[in-house]
């Protein structure tokens, strides 16, 4: 400091300036405004290092038409750069934006004030001085991103209960989902069938007193196992756990349909205990992963986000079902893909498929991914990877399924699982469900248009049509910015920190192309249930976390989960959850500080929301004032499909429109990632080291953030240059 205040000239010489010059930084334009051609002294690279007042100090008198006023326009982002993708996985932005603001006064008036001025004096005097109606917009934008959720956590900051906060939101949560399992359930008190919560304790029942070849042939007219192994599996833990404290809960055949206070306590339970050692843990994994560079306080909103989901909370632990398990073993899946360990995680979706067989609404999005990496890496390292990925998976596959197989049972006992998994037999759908099938069926009756074989032929088709622009924007991205022929190959040294244990740069198309995936098997596939909606909303929820409250991906997700309760009412009716209904969804919306009755604004989402939230409210009054009249008994279920449906459709172009935009912003630059002109700053020397330092902005580059900072230098042992480290973040301009 000493040094810089020293080379200042005194007040007189300063005078002799006539002209301001406004600038955002010290780049080239106004080192040319100094430059002198006839002057060696002033040449750029003699003047690179010195101090940027003693060059405003310069007596030299400036000409008029050198001069310049720079502007800082803001520019509008990328979709990868607005909803907050770049801050995953300590993405870099494409293009960082300057670290310094403009100045609002001349450099003469400044450099006259540094001389009598601290730092911070500075900084209050010289600082623009916003009008009225700007602090009063900005007022109002800090009303319309206060939430609930982010007053609470700064609340216990300020009192110094800082690292209470996670467990705080899990324990909270925990309350919240015992107080759901206080209400109904499926099936509650209606014989002879029941609902969903004597399914689920039935299969615990018999597969503790049947040996297992008998699992899936029993007694198949009173809910017969039709969930892959796995829950076969846990339903047998939780089975003997419950026989040892009453063995009247499960007994054969004489236990159908109990309903005592014990065994109801202990159903409700296991449910809990499931989510809490699968679903909780993989939403603060993903927290601490994919919104790792974000601040603690943003990861712990994006946890209560996530923890507060209204439908799950209503399907699991309401209507009693384990989709929390389903959805926490693929959430474990997408964790371990963003950190490089995609056997774990090809491990851990083989796990979910094994759990419930709509898990598969996953598998082209996970699959496609999985084979863009390893086109990504070359034939070489990719090779490689793929002949792992099927060794894990079919192994984890063959243990699943083992008990059904030779010697421990006949071959023909395999196809007893697979027939009641994939149930063809029931039909195009089930109740009122608000899918393409059930809202077209009010003008085209289906079943009586085609034949039963001709309808399976037809969903499959349109499904492979709806997932098929996420599975091909995909393996393009891969092959676009697949690694040059140098890097297929590292030395031995370099394997653990080679690209085949990172992530890859196309890694934020993932979460859209998982929501295309799901969202075009829950409107096209065939034998859809309404809870099967809790699988788009994994995705989108996923994104809907991390996003501003002014971004697109915000306002459609929270449209998309509010519709998805609301297109669930009549089984939450059926169900007598209607109390719950409405409290976990003023819940949630106030907690991430959404107000569906906030004036809208002209953008297309903004008018899409208010017009279903008015249909919805609309459709609920009437359905409490009015009975349904008995030529039309089912006018209101029909009514919530034709309101829920587009919204489901828009929702699946909306991911695919954003899969595009994404994957068109992913190496921008053309060509192969290795070919791309290499940075003129080395990233892993200057950028890593001289990031946060005077010297490195007075050299002309540009300042990033220590995180990004550090991301380059671990990207950069694996290639030994900074063209290298450029390869691996494949997709991040210069």
């Amino acid at each position: 400091m000493d040094d810089e205040l020293s080379a200042l000239p005194p007040d007189t010489e300063l005078r002799k300036f006539t002209s301001r010059i406004r600038t955002t930084s010290l780049g080239v334009h106004v080192r040319q405004a100094y430059h002198s051609p006839a002057s060696p002294q002033s040449s750029t690279t003699g003047r690179r290092g010195e101090s940027p007042l003693r060059r405003l100090s310069s007596p030299s008198p400036i000409p008029h038409h050198l001069t310049h006023e720079i502007h800082a326009p803001t520019p509008q982002r990328h979709l990868l750069e607005s909803n907050a993708s770049q801050h995953w996985l300590r993405t870099p932005p494409h293009s960082p934006t300057s670290s310094r603001a403009a100045s609002p006064v001349s450099a003469i008036h400044t450099h006259r004030l540094i001389r009598h001025m601290s730092f911070s004096s500075l900084h209050e005097e010289t600082r623009p001085r916003p009008r009225v109606h700007d602090k009063e917009k900005e007022k109002e934008r800090e009303r319309e991103g206060e939430t609930m959720g982010r007053r609470w956590i700064r609340w216990m900051n300020r009192r110094g209960l800082k690292r209470w906060v996670v467990p705080g939101a899990i324990l909270t949560s925990t309350l919240v989902k015992a107080c759901i399992s206080l209400g109904s359930y499926s099936g509650k008190g209606t014989p002879p069938m029941f609902g969903d919560y004597e399914a689920q304790r039935h299969w615990m029942e018999l597969t503790v007193h049947l040996p297992l070849r008998q699992w899936y042939t029993y007694d198949l007219e009173y809910w017969g196992l039709d969930y892959p192994p796995l829950t076969a599996y846990i339903s047998w833990i939780c089975g003997k756990i419950g026989s040892w404290i009453d063995p009247a809960w499960f007994a054969l055949d004489t236990s159908r349909g109990i309903e005592t206070e014990g065994s109801k306590v202990f159903m409700r339970t296991t449910v809990v205990v499931c989510d809490a050692l699968v679903y909780v843990p993989a939403l603060l994994m993903f927290a601490r992963t994919w919104q790792g560079t974000r601040s603690k306080r943003t990861q712990s909103l994006v946890l209560l986000t996530l923890l507060f989901q209204p439908a799950l909370l209503l399907v699991d632990f309401g209507h009693f079902q384990y989709n929390s398990v389903m959805l926490g073993l693929t959430l474990l899946a997408l964790n371990f893909f963003a950190t490089g360990h995609d056997l774990v995680g090809a491990a851990c979706f083989v796990l979910s498929l094994g759990f419930k067989q709509m898990s598969l609404y996953y598998a082209p999005a996970i699959g496609s991914y999985l084979l863009a990496k390893c086109i990504y890496l070359g034939p070489s390292q990719g090779g490689i990877l793929f002949l792992r990925l099927a060794l894990v998976t079919l192994t984890t596959l063959l243990l699943l399924f083992l008990p059904f197989l030779p010697p421990f049972a006949p071959l023909p006992a395999i196809l007893d699982p697979i027939s009641r998994i994939f149930p063809f037999a029931r039909g195009l759908f089930e109740d009122k469900v608000a899918n393409f099938w059930c809202a077209s069926n009010v003008i085209v009756k289906w079943k009586n248009w085609a034949s039963h074989g001709v309808l399976i032929k037809l969903s499959a088709g349109l499904t492979a049509l709806g997932f098929l622009p996420s599975v091909g924007g995909m393996l393009h991205a891969g092959y676009k910015l697949r690694l040059p022929e140098k890097l297929e190959k590292p030395e031995k040294s370099d394997v653990v920190g080679g690209p085949a244990h990172t992530h890859t740069p196309f890694l934020p198309l993932l979460p859209y192309a998982l929501l295309s995936s799901s969202m075009a098997f829950f409107l096209f596939s065939f034998q859809v249930h309404e809870k099967t909606i809790l699988l788009p909303l994994l995705p989108i929820t996923l994104l809907l976390s991390g996003a501003n409250v002014d971004s697109s991906v915000y306002k459609w997700g929270v449209l998309v989960n509010n519709t998805a309760v609301f297109s669930m009412w009549p089984l939450l009716k059926r169900d007598g959850l209607g109390v719950q209904y409405i409290a976990t969804l003023l819940l949630w919306n106030r907690l991430i500080g959404y107000n569906p009755f906030r004036l809208p604004n002209k953008s297309f989402i903004q008018l899409l929301s208010t017009a279903v939230y008015t249909a919805a409210l609309s459709l609920h009054v009437l359905e409490f004032i009015f009975a349904p009249p008995s030529r039309y008994p089912d006018i209101y279920p029909v009514l919530n499909v034709l309101i829920s449906t587009p919204v489901f459709v828009l929702t699946w172009l909306w991911s695919i429109k954003c899969g595009i935009e994404v994957g068109g912003g992913l190496g921008s630059g053309g060509g192969v990632a290795g070919e791309r002109r290499p940075p003129s700053v080395s990233e892993h020397s200057v950028t890593a080291d001289g990031a946060a330092t005077g010297s490195f902005r007075q050299m002309g580059g540009r300042a990033v953030s220590l995180g990004v900072a550090q991301s380059y230098k671990r990207r950069a042992t694996f290639g030994g240059s900074s063209r290298a480290s450029s390869v691996v973040g494949a997709g991040d301009a210069e």
